[in-house]
């Protein structure tokens, strides 16, 4: 009995809770209920650290390059895009970089936001076959915690985004990170191309520094909240959640440029050069 009337409540709980969410979004794919993605997300965790080493333990590892380059160069295209809407529906088109709160309204631009927004987050699901093909071209070493922690959280995190709070302030990350893989993931698809194309990439040194500074950017914008007088930003929670994990990151990341750069040493293998291993976008 006890157990019933917890579960009751709890039910109950979650349904006063999900009325407050955005009903602009309904009937996006996955917004319904944060369930379905996590039951997708826990599917891609056991897939890549349990049951994907094991079915390729015995197997030769795949060859993916013609797969890869489409996939990679496939990426580059659906950032630019990303990172163009982001701009046209309110980055470049009105915000002020500040106290930018959600636009709830039904008008052009708020319903395009609404759009990009969504969009984005389905992004992080394609991107979850980073490591599917690391695991299928048997490069298990860069399956690491970072790599799947940050591939897991993001779509998790980004659901509650959407269906609260679709715009403002909370969706600068979003548009930063956007940019960031446009040169990630270029660099990604010229690599994959073959030896021939490794030529162009003398920038490859440059992409952890591009990562530190996308980290500072997300960090010292989003930390702005705490030293504006009334901004009424509907979800500070967001803030928070948005402000950490850009903080555990750029602490991620300059530690490994002292160890990399400042002290000398050679870059641990899980994030050489910053990318490659971790993707820790």
């Amino acid at each position: 009995m006890a157990l019933g009337n917890l579960t009751s409540k709890a039910v109950s709980l979650y349904d006063e809770w999900i009325k407050n969410a955005d009903p602009r979004v309904e009937g996006y794919p996955l917004m319904a209920s944060p369930f379905p993605q996590t039951i997708i997300i826990a599917a891609y965790i056991y897939f890549v650290t349990n049951l994907g080493p094991k079915f390729m333990e015995n197997r030769k590892p795949f060859e993916l390059r013609q797969l890869m380059v489409v996939y990679n160069f496939g990426v580059v295209a659906l950032s630019v895009y990303l990172t163009y809407e982001f701009l046209m529906s309110g980055w470049a088109t009105g915000y002020s970089f500040r106290c930018d709160i959600v636009d709830y309204s039904w008008s052009p631009m708020a319903l395009r936001m609404v759009r990009v927004c969504w969009l984005y987050y389905f992004s992080k699901f394609i991107e979850l076959l980073d490591t599917v093909f690391f695991v299928l071209r048997k490069k298990n070493g860069q399956v690491t915690f970072l790599h799947v922690f940050h591939h897991s959280i993001m779509p998790w995190t980004w659901w509650f985004g959407v269906k609260f709070a679709a715009g403002g302030l909370g969706t600068f990350h979003g548009m930063i990170n956007a940019i960031v893989h446009v040169i990630m993931y270029t660099y990604y698809a010229l690599s994959s191309l073959g030896p021939s194309f490794h030529k162009y990439l003398w920038w490859k040194k440059h992409m952890t520094s591009i990562q530190l500074i996308q980290f500072i950017m997300v960090t010292f914008h989003i930390g702005q909240i705490y030293y504006m007088d009334n901004c009424p930003y509907q979800y500070p929670i967001f803030m928070f959640i948005i402000g950490l994990y850009g903080l555990v990151f750029l602490i991620l990341f300059l530690h490994f440029w002292y160890h990399a750069y400042t002290k000398g040493k050679r870059p641990p293998k899980c994030i050489k050069n910053g990318i490659g291993k971790n993707k820790a976008e």
